[in-house]
Parts: structure tokens; C-alpha cells; sequence
């Protein structure tokens, strides 16, 4: 049986292709995602021990404020100079570097912010030499040029300089959190820092500097202790927690905290890596149909032969064991071909990442023997797993139909089982879906309910497809005979005389349609979601703001006003607000000019109504606390400051203003540093507002920090995250789709050699090349459509059940269909459809006439 299967894997090796193409892409989309994550997860590691590598001790202080007043931001730590001077006279230490760290946005040299989105990127630390008798920081190689030393100079990282267009001896512009600053650049540095590497900048100054921008002076953030050769760092680490205070400092051994990051590397690159090998996942699920679907076609095509190996002594277990061998022979090949392409695919992607400007630190490829055992497992375990059914089957093929002839057609097999269980199942799915619809938050039972029901309905219609076909595909072939006449009508009874086959073809293409028709749908309203909630009740035409989330000087709305097209300049700030155990923010404002540039819509109370200690509710703070129009409660403001407030009003809740509404003077004391929020922008009415934002970015100094965005802005800001999120999703579900269309290509060519001499006869009875080649195409685009029309289908209805969980956290979700992206989906079944169908119908019209009627 052993040399049986062997034999059928060469015999059949043509018509196994696009099957072990299929395995040969799951299974390189997996092991690409691990040697990758591997690969990523060494370099990463690497990095961070070599930052480490002459690091005992370290000394690390949490931030805290200088002050315990509201409006001071000014930060501070616990390690002083004396600290850190105490820590050099201990025994055994050789070097202490005191640290200094912050953030720093750059402008370009052409005056555009640098990484303006990116604030947690824009690194800035102290260039701190290793000695005092040197001018070199190991941490940051010095690429060109020079580290700096005085309070006029800088250094930035070398990808940052070339990104902004800076050589040094240029003047760069930055801010920290307030105005801009410009100071000159003496020189670059190399860094395998990963945030910078990722697309972050670095700015460095010199360690006086530093302080004064970030912290104060005399106070570090850490200090980074060096050690005599022998000295037991345990021992030293132990020595230095005794001598310096435990309030506000943590000392750890060099060696303890380069695991620590290793740790944490491991598992946020792990969380990547889980997340690519979902979409894996489903790759190989719908490969398994491919699968599934070309070992039951030959086990059909080769139920003579089978008969046969019975007739002269084959047990049943040896049918089913030669069958899987021959799908562990294909499943085994297939792997080690989709374990070299996976592997050129993990080593291409970081030229990729070079090229996009998202490095990673230099290393060697990583390709362990784990990766390497569980791609096996992988590709052999799902191909003959899924080739289980079909050798069950061709066990049960009796001796005696070794009598029959080739062409006798298999008997039916009732479908009333599987309608049944596929019945069930769906409707399971359908009603526990409908059950999710009814619910408004995203609770964790919801999820785990979501979840649940959406697999119960995909599998159930899965199951299903075969009972569904008939009618789908009736009205399509009533279409293409209409239109196509004969070519037409033998398309559509082709497609129905198998509906099992057509169903698990058709299945395997609904699989990825469902999941991008299901993200577009729900992309889509939660888009147009956050677009609404961007603006509502805003009627500004530009918003300033900080994108360091600092606040912005409540001088500078003095200063927008005087800007000549600005008709009203009104700024916001804003502060935390407790009210009977809820929490929401409360937005500071002059209540009558605030009028001026929002629509709020109040259902009891005004605007006017607001005064000192007088503030208006959101409907739906007020239904979350009870308060309505004239209560009095006891609120508290910032950080636990008691207030008693009066409700004089209540509104329709918006984004733009956020749960509660008050006057200026009782929220700007307790807001963040005493710094507003926003400045709300209304132009001159008639006037064409083009130019206006840079007039106002010019008369507020023009800093890297600020950020002037007009309502179109402010809404593309609010959906360009997901926007980036449904192409990415797109990207990892193609393979899904790539898979579904060479199950499609698998089927045609399949039933094209099923049906040799079929088509010579048609052929011998007049039915030409062209019209061959239009029947086999057409077959194809009714199943492509069929497979599409579940897809979409069952995507819409999942979307629409499971949008109603978002309604707590994004009131303004309703669905929302793309009706122009759907039916691309549609027109891309049908050009799956056409192109599936080339090398199939190319196949079926170059028959010999003759030699297909005497095929057998």
C-alpha cells in the first residue's frame, strides 16, 4: 500500500498542484511569521543588551510633580547630584552616568513638524561622556561631528538629521512644551534605540540643559553605575539600595534588568506574532477545503482502482492508511516548499522596513528548530487531517464496482443530515448573534458571546452551502443561459450536478470575503462614527491644540484674536470632574462665546444659565448620576479638590465638549498645569479661511507642538487610524482570498479531466473551442458569485450584530454599508471567476476530440 500511494502522488502530481500551492502559502505565511518574530525578537534583545552591556547597577527614580500645586507641570525626581556623587563613593564602582530624559519635536528644515503624530517617539536625552577626562557617550557612537557641550548646541541621531534635512552647523528648530527653541547642531549619533529605529527621532544636549528643559537642575531620571572587573554586582546593587532612600527609587542590577527588557520584548513582539499567525490560521482553514475538496475528486475519479485493491485483498484500513499517507507525502513536500518561501519572506521584509523607514537593529536571521517542527506539524498535520473524510469514503467503495464502468455515475448520497446539522448550527448562530444586537457594551461576556455566535454562523452556512446553492446558482445560470444560451445552461447544470463540491469551492472563497466584508462594514460605520462625534455640536473652523498634550499658554488665545480674518477666538480648557461615583471631563469656557463657535443642543437650561459654581451636564452624565436641572452636589475637581456645583442645565452629549461644561475661572485652576486645552478658531464671516491656520501657527511662534486643524482635519485625524487598521487587515486577508481562487482553479481543472469524454461528445455533437472555453468560464464566475454573495452576505449580518457593542464607548455608531466597496467585492467574484477559469478552460478546449470520447 506504501508503493500504492507513492504511485498515485507521481500518477496525480499534476492534478495535486494547486493543492500543494495552497498548503506551500499557509504554511509560509506561518513559519515568515515566526522566523520573523524570531528574527525581530533576537535583534531587539540584542540592542537592548548591548545598551546594557557596561551597566551594573541602575538607579531609576519616578517622575513626580515639584510642586502640589495644579498649575505647575514642572517634573522632578528623587536623584539629586549629592545621590548620585554618594553612589560614585561606594567600593567597587568605577562610573556613574546620570541620566536625563524627555521628549523633543523637531521642525524640518523646510518649517514642517517632524513625527507631529508621533509624539512618544521624539526622544531627547543628555549626552553624558563615559569619564571626565573624555568627550565620548558609548551609548551614542558619534557618526559626524561632535557631542555637545554648552546650552547653545545639540546632536540629533543620523536617520533623524537626514529625515529633516539637517547638517550640522545648521540651527534646528524643536520644542519640548512651549514655545520653539533653536539651537545648533554639532553633531550625529548612531542609536539602535527600536523607537527611533521604528521611525522616532533622538535629540541630545548636554546634561545641564537637559535638566533645565525636562526636569531641574541638579535632578536625574537614572543613573547608570559601572563596576570594577570582579566586583559581584549582586552584592554592589545590594550595597547601593542600603545607602540611597526607598521613597521614589528603585535600584536593579544590570543583569536583572536586561532580562526584565527581555522579557518585555518577548512578549510585545509575541503579541505580534500571535496576531499574524490568527490570519495564518485562517489561511490554512480555508487550504483545508482546497484539500478536503481535491482528495474527494480523486478518490471519485479512482473509485475502480480502489474497487479493485479491495477485490484482491485491501482491507479498509489500508485504503484509508494509503490515502493518507499520500496526503502526508503531498502535505510533507508542500511544507518544505512553503518553509523556504516563508523563510525569503522573513529575510525580504527588513530591507522592506529599511526602505520604509521602520528599521530594525542589525542580526542574523533566526531559524530554530521549534519554528521548524511546528511548520511541520503544521502543513502535514492540516493536509491529512482534512484528507480523513474523503479516505473514510474510499474505504467504503465495495469490491464488486470494479465491475462497473468509468462513466456510471456515483449515487447520490441524501443531504438530510447535513442540512439538518447545518441548519441547526446557523440558526444557533443567527439567534445568539441576534441576542448580541440587543446588547450595548462591550462587556467581556458580549465578546466571548460575539465571538461565539459569529463562528456558529459561518460554520453553520459553511455547512449549509450546499442546500443554498441551488437556489443561488438557478438564478444566476437563468442569467448566463439568457445570455450565453447553450454555453450558458451547461455552466449552471454543471455547477448544480455536484452541489457538495460546489459548496466546499464556493466555501473556501466566502471564508476571506466574509472577514473583509464584515471589517469594511464595521470599519466603515465606525468611521463615519468618530467623523460625526469630531464635530458635533463644533461649529469652529479651526481647533489649536498641542500635540504633546502640554496645553497651551492662556495667554495665546489674547493672541489668536489679535490674527486679522479670526472673528471670535475662544479658549477651552479642561479638568477632571467626579460627580455622585462617575468620572467625566469638564470643559472650561467663557459660556457665551463658547456659544459662538459649538451648537450645543440643551434640553433644559442654556448656556447663559452657566456661571461660577453653575455648570451644565451631558444627558448622559446626568442620566449616569441622577443629576438633572437645579440639583447641587458635591463634585471633585483635578486631583481630588472638593467643589459644590450646581446643575443649571443639561445637553446632548458631544465629543467636542466633552460631559460637563463650566466657567473658566472654575476649571483652569485644577487643569493640567493650568493650561488650556484648545483655542476654538472663528473666521471672519465670507472670508476665504485659505492661508488662515498658518497665520495663526505665525503668530503663536510657529512651534513644532502646535497643531491648527480645520473640521476636516480634525475628523481625518480621528479615522485615519482605522483607515490604516482595514488596509493592513486587507493585506493579511489576501492570502485568504489568493487561497480561496486556486480552490476555484483546482475545482475547474479537476472536473475538467473528470469530464474528458463529456466534453468530447459535446464536442463531437458541435459545440466548438470557444464554446468549451465559455462554458468552463462561466461554471466558474456562477461559483465564484455564489461563494461572493455568502460572503458579503454573511459579513453584512455579523457586522450589523456585533455593531451595537461599541454604542457605549461611541454613541454616534449606526451601520454604515460602503456601498461602492461591496460591490467592488462583488465585481472581484467575478473577475476571480474569469481568471480562475483561464488555464481550466484553455485545458478543456485543446481535448482531442476522439481520444476524450475514448477516455477511461
Amino acid at each position: 500500500m506504501l508503493r500504492t500511494a507513492l504511485r498515485n502522488v507521481f500518477a496525480h502530481k499534476a492534478r495535486l498542484v494547486m493543492t500543494a500551492l495552497a498548503i506551500t502559502l499557509g504554511v509560509a505565511f506561518v513559519s515568515g511569521t515566526l522566523v520573523f518574530g524570531d528574527t525581530v525578537t533576537r535583534a531587539l534583545r540584542d540592542a537592548s543588551a548591548k545598551n546594557l552591556k557596561d551597566v551594573a547597577v541602575s538607579v531609576q527614580a519616578a517622575s513626580q510633580r515639584s510642586s502640589d500645586s495644579e498649575a505647575d507641570d514642572a517634573r522632578s525626581t528623587a536623584l539629586t547630584s549629592d545621590l548620585a556623587d554618594r553612589v560614585r563613593a561606594v567600593p567597587g564602582v568605577t562610573s556613574v552616568r546620570p541620566t536625563v530624559n524627555g521628549s523633543a519635536t523637531l521642525a524640518a528644515k523646510d518649517g514642517r513638524p517632524l513625527n507631529a503624530d508621533n509624539y512618544g517617539q521624539n526622544l531627547a536625552t543628555n549626552y553624558s561622556p563615559d569619564t571626565p577626562h573624555s568627550d565620548r557617550d558609548s551609548r551614542f557612537p558619534v557618526s559626524a561631528g561632535r557631542g555637545p557641550t554648552t546650552g547653545e548646541e545639540l546632536a540629533l541621531d543620523r536617520r533623524t538629521a537626514e529625515k529633516a534635512g539637517y547638517a550640522i552647523g545648521d540651527s534646528v528648530r524643536f520644542a519640548t512644551n512651549g514655545p520653539a527653541l533653536t539651537k545648533k547642531l554639532v553633531g550625529t549619533v548612531d542609536t539602535d534605540d527600536p523607537r527611533v529605529r521604528a521611525g522616532g527621532s533622538l535629540a541630545l544636549f548636554d546634561t545641564r540643559t537637559a535638566q533645565q528643559l525636562f526636569l531641574q537642575e541638579g535632578r536625574f531620571d537614572e543613573l547608570a553605575v559601572g563596576s570594577a572587573p570582579g566586583t559581584d554586582n549582586q552584592e554592589l546593587t545590594g550595597r547601593i539600595r542600603e545607602l540611597l532612600p526607598a521613597n521614589g527609587i528603585t535600584v536593579t542590577s544590570g543583569a536583572q534588568l536586561a532580562r526584565e527588557q527581555a522579557e518585555r520584548i518577548a512578549e510585545n513582539t509575541k503579541e505580534l506574532t500571535r496576531m499574524l499567525l490568527g490570519f495564518a490560521g485562517i489561511s490554512l482553514f480555508v487550504g483545508a477545503f482546497i484539500i478536503a475538496n481535491t482528495f474527494t475528486m480523486l478518490i471519485a475519479q479512482r473509485s475502480r482502482e480502489t474497487a479493485l485493491l479491495r477485490a484482491i485483498g485491501a482491507l479498509r484500513r489500508q485504503v484509508v492508511r494509503a490515502i493518507l499517507i499520500e496526503a502526508a507525502l503531498l502535505g510533507l513536500g508542500a511544507t518544505a516548499a512553503g518553509f523556504a518561501l516563508g523563510t525569503g519572506i522573513a529575510t525580504a521584509l527588513r530591507p522592506l522596513l529599511d526602505a520604509s523607514g521602520l528599521s530594525l537593529p542589525d542580526g542574523p536571521l533566526v531559524i530554530s528548530t521549534d519554528t521548524l517542527l511546528r511548520a511541520l506539524v503544521v502543513g502535514v498535520g492540516i493536509t491529512v487531517l482534512a484528507a480523513w473524510l474523503p479516505s473514510r469514503k474510499a474505504a467504503k467503495v465495495a469490491p464488486v464496482e470494479a465491475l462497473n464502468t468509468v462513466d456510471q455515475t456515483p449515487p447520490k448520497r441524501s443531504m438530510v443530515l447535513r442540512n439538518s446539522l447545518g441548519g441547526l448550527l446557523t440558526g444557533a448562530g443567527v439567534l445568539t448573534m441576534l441576542y448580541v444586537s440587543t446588547q450595548k457594551d462591550g462587556a467581556d461576556t458580549n465578546l466571548k458571546a460575539a465571538g461565539l455566535g459569529s463562528v456558529l454562523t459561518l460554520t453553520g452556512v459553511i455547512v449549509i452551502a450546499p442546500l443554498l446553492s441551488r437556489p443561488l446558482i438557478r438564478l444566476a445560470g437563468a442569467v448566463t443561459t439568457r445570455l450565453f444560451g447553450v454555453s450558458g445552461k451547461l455552466a449552471r447544470e454543471n455547477a448544480l450536478r455536484n452541489p457538495r463540491r460546489t459548496a466546499a469551492t464556493a466555501s473556501a472563497l466566502m471564508i476571506g470575503l466574509t472577514l473583509i466584508t464584515g471589517l469594511s462594514v464595521t470599519g466603515s460605520s465606525t468611521n463615519a462614527a468618530l467623523k460625526d462625534a469630531a464635530v458635533r455640536g463644533l461649529t469652529a473652523d479651526y481647533k489649536v491644540s498641542n500635540t504633546g498634550f502640554a496645553g497651551l499658554d492662556p495667554a495665546l488665545g489674547a493672541k489668536v484674536a489679535e490674527v486679522p480674518g479670526v472673528a471670535e477666538s475662544v479658549p477651552v480648557a479642561s479638568s477632571n470632574l467626579g460627580a455622585r461615583g462617575k468620572f467625566a471631563a469638564l470643559t472650561g469656557a467663557d459660556p457665551q462665546r463658547l456659544g459662538r463657535v459649538s451648537d450645543l443642543r440643551f434640553s433644559s437650561g442654556s448656556l447663559a444659565d452657566i456661571g461660577p459654581g453653575k455648570i451644565a451636564l451631558s444627558d448622559q452624565l446626568a442620566k449616569d448620576t441622577g443629576l438633572s436641572k437645579g440639583d447641587t452636589f458635591q463634585g471633585t475637581l483635578g486631583h481630588g479638590h472638593k467643589k459644590e456645583l450646581t446643575v443649571v442645565g443639561v445637553y446632548q452629549q458631544t465629543r467636542a465638549v466633552g460631559g460637563a461644561v463650566g466657567t473658566m475661572g472654575d476649571v483652569l485652576p485644577y487643569a493640567n498645569g493650568g493650561k488650556l486645552d484648545s483655542i476654538l478658531v472663528k473666521a471672519v464671516s465670507g472670508r476665504n479661511t485659505s492661508g488662515l491656520d498658518q497665520d495663526i501657527r505665525k503668530a503663536l511662534g510657529n512651534s513644532p507642538l502646535l497643531q491648527v486643524q480645520n473640521q476636516d482635519q480634525l475628523t481625518k485625524a480621528q479615522s485615519g487610524m482605522i483607515d490604516t487598521m482595514l488596509n493592513m487587515m486587507y493585506g493579511l486577508l489576501g492570502m485568504t482570498v489568493v487561497i480561496g481562487v486556486l480552490g476555484v482553479i483546482n475545482t475547474l481543472a479537476m472536473s475538467v479531466f473528470e469530464r474528458t469524454r463529456e466534453i468530447g461528445l459535446l464536442r463531437a455533437i458541435g459545440l466548438d473551442n470557444r464554446g468549451v472555453k465559455q462554458m468552463v468560464r462561466l461554471e466558474s464566475v456562477v461559483i465564484s458569485l455564489f461563494g461572493a454573495a455568502m460572503g458579503i452576505g454573511t459579513g453584512i449580518f455579523l457586522a450589523w450584530a456585533c455593531g451595537s457593542l461599541t454604542r457605549s464607548s461611541l454613541s454616534q455608531y449606526e451601520i454604515v454599508l460602503p456601498w461602492a466597496r461591496l460591490g467592488l467585492f462583488l465585481l472581484l467574484g467575478l473577475a476571480i471567476g474569469g481568471l480562475a477559469a483561464v488555464w481550466p478552460a484553455r485545458r478543456a478546449a485543446r481535448l482531442n476530440t476522439l481520444r476524450a470520447i475514448n477516455a477511461q
